[in-house]
């Protein structure tokens, strides 16, 4: 652990200036604090979202600071952290800008996987968990290369398409340059919405013109149910419609060790 001042860069490259390691870390992003749990951290997380749930034996005993996008500054200043980790998608700028005000505040940027393993190095650096962070990316590039090997064996199904819905009311799908897409890249898919800018609305004859093999409902940030399923099988007949579990798609920190072999079986199933 570095106990003498020290800076580091984030990955939106803003210079963050610490007096020592961090013994107060205030987490905002659920994937991160999960990863910051499993990189042995538990005991200096000082505050989390409602949303960081996992792992819950550990999380319920975290106070719960708000959520991502609306943390409540007064009760953050009153638990006096030494760093706040952040994500630029996730989290709500001027929230974030308010703290800075007052403390160091770490921020990912993330779209590929690259940026997941650079995000968690320089997290594990940070904390003085380097040899932990180091394992835990060689983890996940071993699920990754597995997974990898499948999908191009040929015994995985060649040039399925897909849409990705996070939200109903209006339609919401995950497009290019999210990490979601990434994912549903990795898995050997083909997005249909990939032309799209992050997470565009569309309408229900857009999907229809699409014609997706495949519709997949994420159980987050919308809680889609079996409900949904039968009632968007019914507006789009040409499609295929299932529940996937949003997580394994979204989070981007050492849940991706679980993800990949989710991958494979989802794949297997369809």
């Amino acid at each position: 652990m570095n106990n003498s001042p020290f800076n580091c860069v984030d990955q939106m490259g803003n210079e963050i200036q610490l007096a020592t390691s961090p013994n107060r870390i205030i987490s905002l992003v659920p994937s991160q604090t999960e990863l910051l749990i499993e990189l042995g951290l538990a005991s200096r997380i000082v505050g989390r979202t409602k949303f960081c749930i996992h792992p819950k034996e550990i999380t319920d005993n975290i106070p719960i600071i708000g959520g991502t996008k609306n943390p409540r500054i007064q009760d953050i200043i009153k638990l006096n952290p030494d760093l706040i980790i952040g994500n630029k998608e996730e989290n709500d700028k001027q929230s974030i800008e308010i703290m800075k005000q007052y403390f160091p505040v770490w921020m990912s940027d993330i779209s590929n996987l690259q940026d997941s393993y650079g995000m968690i190095q320089s997290l594990g650096e940070i904390t003085g968990k380097q040899s932990e962070a180091n394992e835990l990316i060689c983890e996940i590039k071993f699920e990754y290369q597995v997974f990898y090997d499948f999908v191009h064996s040929g015994a995985a199904q060649q040039n399925i398409s897909c849409l990705y819905l996070i939200w109903q009311n209006p339609f919401m799908v995950a497009g290019g340059n999210t990490f979601i897409h990434e994912m549903i890249s990795v898995c050997g898919l083909k997005n249909l919405a990939s032309n799209f800018s992050r997470y565009p609305e569309l309408s229900a004859q857009q999907i229809s013109e699409l014609g997706p093999d495949f519709i997949f409902l994420s159980s987050e940030p919308y809680p889609f149910s079996n409900k949904n399923v039968s009632e968007i099988s019914k507006l789009f007949p040409q499609s295929k419609v299932i529940l996937v579990d949003g997580e394994m798609f979204s989070w981007y920190g050492s849940r991706l060790k679980m993800a990949f072999p989710y991958f494979k079986k989802l794949i297997q199933s369809i």
